[in-house]
């Protein structure tokens, strides 16, 4: 059993690891628990410094989302639940996931921390709501986990636009169009 100096060091060391990867005060307080007075004195001494804007919050964003930034969403996401399935704590299975996928896919990256947040909470019904939006499906065509709607079953790679040749409606939005023909 931890003590409770010892979870304090736990989440002021998760704090300062996520205000590395650019989340926002009001992540780190929900991952943490620290208050937002005490998260900002503690990590953004410089006030210049403290990652602004709105933070994303609604799982909406997907369903709209151009074909690369729901295969990096998907890819955060299927490291974060194979950690969370190794019974690795929340807040440490995402900072994990999140490090992972910056460390895998290539800049410009299109999924922020506070996305990955927001994306956890809505596929595990953590932090923010206990109302799943997102499960992890399993393409029955090339075997890759994507994000989907709760509760929906993949039955053929209509779902996942990966498993089929890259289309310039699928990714014009993105401004990015790959070198070959096909995304995988």
């Amino acid at each position: 059993m931890q003590s409770r100096v010892d979870r304090q060091l736990r989440a002021l060391a998760l704090a300062k690891a996520c205000a590395a990867c650019g989340a926002r005060v009001r992540t780190i307080g929900h991952l943490t628990g620290l208050p937002p007075r005490e998260a900002l004195r503690l990590l953004f001494p410089d006030r210049m410094a403290v990652p602004r804007g709105r933070s994303p919050d609604s799982p909406e964003w997907y369903h709209g989302a151009n074909l690369l930034h729901r295969a990096e969403a998907s890819i955060v996401m299927a490291i974060f639940r194979r950690l969370r399935c190794a019974d690795c704590h929340a807040g440490e299975a995402l900072l994990g996931a999140y490090r992972h996928y910056v460390g895998v896919c290539q800049p410009p990256h299109r999924i922020s921390f506070d996305r990955a947040f927001d994306l956890a909470a809505h596929t595990d019904g953590l932090w923010l709501t206990d109302t799943r939006s997102f499960s992890l499906v399993t393409c029955p065509t090339c075997h890759s986990e994507f994000l989907a709607a709760y509760g929906s079953v993949a039955r053929s790679n209509d779902h996942w636009p990966s498993s089929k040749p890259a289309t310039r409606a699928n990714l014009t939005r993105s401004g990015t169009w790959p070198r070959s023909s096909n995304v995988s």
